[in-house]
């Protein structure tokens, strides 16, 4: 599976969306990571029979797929919300808002 964020950089993004209630990035990288554990299981997972192998293979497919897609959404989110896509620190204007709102 190709990956386009690693799993630290999703672990920045989350607890800083988290920490200032800004959920989309982090639903986002929730369900990334969801995805992960999910390919992992289907690539470990013990196969018995050919059926065993094919529905593995199945759903192996599909969450190569959609873990893409999940991906460029969160790339694309990130980009209409001006996050620092080096640091992938939140903007500090986006910051201030949440701050705002929760004081």
């Amino acid at each position: 599976m190709q990956l386009l964020f690693s799993n630290q950089i999703l672990m920045h993004i989350l607890e800083q969306s988290m920490l200032l209630n800004c959920v989309c990035p982090a639903q986002l990288c929730k369900a990334i990571n969801e995805q992960r554990a999910l390919y992992a299981y289907q690539e470990h997972c013990l196969n018995s029979n050919e059926t065993d192998k094919a529905v593995h293979r199945r759903i192996a497919e599909t969450l190569r797929l959609t873990h893409a897609e999940l991906e460029q959404c969160l790339s694309d989110v990130l980009r209409l919300e001006k996050w620092n896509l080096e640091t992938y620190d939140m903007p500090d204007d986006l910051r201030d808002k949440f701050l705002n709102d929760f004081s």
